[in-house]
């Protein structure tokens, strides 16, 4: 699954949702450090060369820009309904019936 590195018959047939779900978490958060120090170096900069960025309401890195797992909790239960696997289970199959074609 491109640069994940998960073969795509293994995504899609050996790998459980909880599992598929533990990867794309992980290889999301390989990127967090380095987006969270560009934001604050970008802020830093901003708050020396813009007296007024205050007033804009930018007091913090997050205000300046903010990043989809500033708002994530971490660990609320993320178990899918049932509803939601059988719709997943769903597209997969039509998405592999489409790509045997």
């Amino acid at each position: 699954m491109g640069e994940i590195g998960i073969p795509r018959s293994e995504y899609l047939y050996e790998l459980s949702y909880w599992e598929i779900l533990l990867i794309t978490r992980g290889y999301s958060r390989r990127s967090r450090e380095i987006w969270s120090a560009i934001r604050w170096s970008t802020f830093n900069l901003m708050s020396v060369s813009m007296a007024d960025l205050k007033k804009a309401g930018i007091r913090s890195p997050k205000d300046l820009l903010p990043f989809p797992w500033d708002s994530i909790d971490e660990d609320a239960d993320d178990q899918p309904t049932a509803e939601t696997v059988a719709q997943l289970r769903q597209l997969m199959a039509e998405e592999n019936a489409r790509n045997k074609q």
